[in-house]
C-alpha cells in the first residue's frame, strides 16, 4: 500500500504540475504563449480557454476535497490536452517534438490507475 501511494504520488506530482506550470505561463508569457500557438496555427483565445482549463484540471487532481465523477472528468481532460498537444505538436514539427506531451500522459493514466487502487484500499 505504500509503494502504491509513493507511485501514485510522484505520477500525479509529475503530470499535474507541467499543466499547471503551463497553464499560468500561458498567463504569465503571453508573448511566448502566442507565439508558440501561432507556430501550431491555434488562435490568440485559445491560449486562454486551454490555460485555465489546464489549471482548474491540475487542482481538481490534486486537491483531496474534490472526489469521484469530478476527479475522473478531469483526468479525461487533462488526458485529451495532453494527447491533443502530441497531435497539434507532431503535426507541425514532427512526431519526435510530440514526446513530451506523450510521456505527460503515460504519467496520468498511471495516476488515474492508482488512485483507483489507493480508493479501493479504504
Amino acid at each position: 500500500m505504500k509503494g502504491d501511494k509513493i507511485i501514485y504520488w510522484i505520477t500525479t506530482v509529475l503530470a499535474v504540475a507541467m499543466g499547471l506550470l503551463s497553464g499560468i505561463m500561458y498567463f504569465a508569457m503571453p508573448e511566448v504563449a502566442k507565439t508558440a500557438f501561432q507556430h501550431l496555427g491555434f488562435p490568440d483565445f485559445f491560449r486562454y480557454e486551454l490555460g485555465i482549463a489546464k489549471i482548474i484540471g491540475a487542482l481538481v487532481i490534486v486537491l483531496p476535497m474534490f472526489k469521484g465523477r469530478i476527479k475522473e472528468w478531469a483526468y479525461a481532460g487533462l488526458g485529451i490536452v495532453y494527447f491533443s498537444a502530441f497531435l497539434a505538436h507532431a503535426a507541425a514539427d514532427g512526431a519526435s517534438t510530440g514526446i513530451v506531451p506523450l510521456v505527460l500522459l503515460a504519467f496520468l493514466i498511471v495516476s488515474n490507475i492508482y488512485y483507483h487502487k489507493l480508493q479501493k484500499g479504504k
